[in-house]
Order: structure tokens, then C-alpha cells, then sequence
């Protein structure tokens, strides 16, 4: 039985999505086609969230025969690992990796949860998943939570990291936990990914493609972007007689095209949101040992 020895554990919208990217490419290093498998998080589960997008409910996995065939093609490999966010904002992910995996290196990667909320927020409007203003998102959160909303639709309530990583200094090591800054990797993604690489024990002086952009922006045509985010007919068709090169390169193109102005934050929802985040932000500076005063200025 061959399970991961190393976990991406948060945090949504924090660059998770790059670091893995980058990973995967390490020859040294497996990681599953799956992003996000949410095992830890939602084992035994029947899943039912409520909320507009419903993939979560298809394309997680729920048992332990099906997150151990995601590592069934493992060789070599000396770092084995899996990326899913949702880990470090579950209230049941740390126990059930402390049981599976007990000696797995964690990593995580913190954004401004400000930030992190609105970028979160603008994802999903950008994707045709939400319909509602910042303001009037952050208002229906708590009804949205007791309707069985998925995590990504919880902006403010995502954002409280002491909170979470707590159980997992309780439970862990230290000397397992990897923590990072959103701004640390984004200003020098090449010396992250080098201590990464000390870390998992893997050769340190690979260097992965680094062309990959996350989208950023409203598009200018809903209809287009609806099209390359849901399934449809006319797209599974493509997909099926189109080479996947020429496909993913068309589509990035016609991506760029489409990509539109990025909205802005109400400076006043920004300051409301960075109070309620403030004894936690402090708590969490301790915790970590790592600077966040920028973050509450």
C-alpha cells in the first residue's frame, strides 16, 4: 500500500494550485493527475453540497481503496504527495492524516486572508458560480454554511489560519510543518521551491517550467467562460477528436482573449474584514514565528 509521504495542505487561493504544477514536474517527485483529491477531509462522506458548481461532489474522493490507487503508479519516486487545500480548513483533516500518514511532511501556503477571501469571491464570479456582490456574498455566508455550501463559497470564514493550523502543531511535529508566505512565493517562487526540494529530500537544483499563469480578470464574454469552465456536448467532442496539445493551446489563447478587468475591493469592506481577521492574524504571527504585521496595517 503506497500513500503519499508529503501533503500540500492549504491554502485555497493561496497558490497551491502552482506549487503543484511545479512539483509534479520534479523526476524526482510523484504526484497523482488528480489535484485535489480531499480524502482526508471528506472520507466516508456522502456527498451533497448545495452550492452552484457541484463537482466537489464527484471529483473527490471518499475512500481509502480509491486515494491508494491514485498512488498506484509510484516507483522510485522519493517525494509521494497530493495537493488539497480544503486540509487545512477541515475540522477532521489533521486527525485522519495523524492516522493514516502519521509522518508526512506538510506544507502550507498563507495569503492576506483579505486577499485570500476576495480572490476566492472573484474566482467564483469569474467562473459563472456567483452572482451575489462581496458585501452581499460575505452577509449570506452563514446561511449559505448551514445550507451545506461547499468550503470555497466561506470567504471570511476560510480565513482564520491560527484556528486551523492549530490542531496541526498539536498533532505534528513541527519539524513536519512547512509554512509559507503567498508574497514570499510570489516575489521568489525559485528559492520556495529550492527549500522545498531540501525539505522533501529531492535533488535541489531541478528547475520546473515556471510559464504557467493563473487567470486573472472578468471575462468579457460570460457565454465563452462558461464554455471552457462546465461540461457541455460540443466541448467533450472536441476534446475527443482534438490532440490534447493543440486543444490546451488553442484554449489558452482564446483564454487570454477573453480576459476582461479585474474588479477591485471596497476599501471599507477591505479595513471591516482586516479587523474581524486581527487577534487571529496575531496569534497565528506567534505561532509561526513569521512577520505578519502588513497584514493588519
Amino acid at each position: 500500500m503506497t500513500l503519499p509521504n508529503f501533503l500540500i495542505i492549504g491554502s485555497a487561493k493561496g497558490g497551491t494550485s502552482s506549487l503543484h504544477y511545479y512539483l509534479r514536474q520534479h523526476p524526482q517527485i510523484f504526484m497523482p493527475d488528480l489535484k485535489e483529491p480531499r480524502f482526508f477531509a471528506l472520507e466516508g462522506g456522502i456527498l451533497n453540497f448545495q452550492n452552484p458548481d457541484s463537482a466537489i461532489n464527484y471529483n473527490s474522493i471518499t475512500t481509502l481503496r480509491e486515494y491508494e490507487s491514485l498512488f498506484a503508479n509510484v516507483t522510485n519516486e522519493l517525494g509521494i504527495g497530493e495537493a488539497s487545500p480544503l486540509y487545512l480548513y477541515s475540522e477532521k483533516a489533521a486527525r485522519r492524516i495523524k492516522h493514516y500518514v502519521p509522518d508526512a511532511k506538510l506544507m502550507v501556503i498563507l495569503r492576506n486572508p483579505v486577499d485570500r477571501a476576495f480572490s476566492c469571491y472573484t474566482h467564483l464570479l469569474r467562473e459563472g458560480y456567483e452572482t451575489l456582490s462581496f458585501e452581499a456574498a460575505l452577509k449570506a455566508e452563514s446561511e449559505r454554511r448551514q445550507n451545506n455550501w461547499a468550503h470555497l463559497w466561506h470567504y471570511r470564514e476560510a480565513g482564520y489560519y491560527y484556528r486551523q493550523l492549530k490542531p496541526y502543531f498539536e498533532l505534528f511535529n513541527p519539524e513536519q510543518i512547512k509554512i509559507y508566505l503567498f508574497d514570499e512565493f510570489k516575489q521568489d517562487n525559485h528559492a520556495v521551491l529550492t527549500d522545498i526540494y531540501d525539505f522533501l529530500g529531492v535533488d535541489r537544483d531541478f528547475v520546473p517550467d515556471m510559464t504557467r499563469q493563473n487567470v486573472s480578470g472578468m471575462p468579457k464574454s460570460r457565454r465563452l467562460q462558461k464554455f471552457f469552465s462546465q461540461k457541455n456536448v460540443f466541448r467533450s467532442t472536441i476534446q475527443a477528436v482534438m490532440p490534447k496539445e493543440i486543444r490546451h493551446t488553442v484554449a489558452a489563447k482564446i483564454k487570454a482573449w477573453n480576459i476582461g478587468k479585474k474588479p477591485k475591493l471596497n476599501p471599507e469592506t477591505r479595513h471591516q474584514l482586516m479587523l474581524e481577521y486581527r487577534d487571529d492574524i496575531l496569534q497565528l504571527q506567534t505561532l509561526i514565528a513569521k512577520d505578519l504585521t502588513s497584514w493588519i496595517q
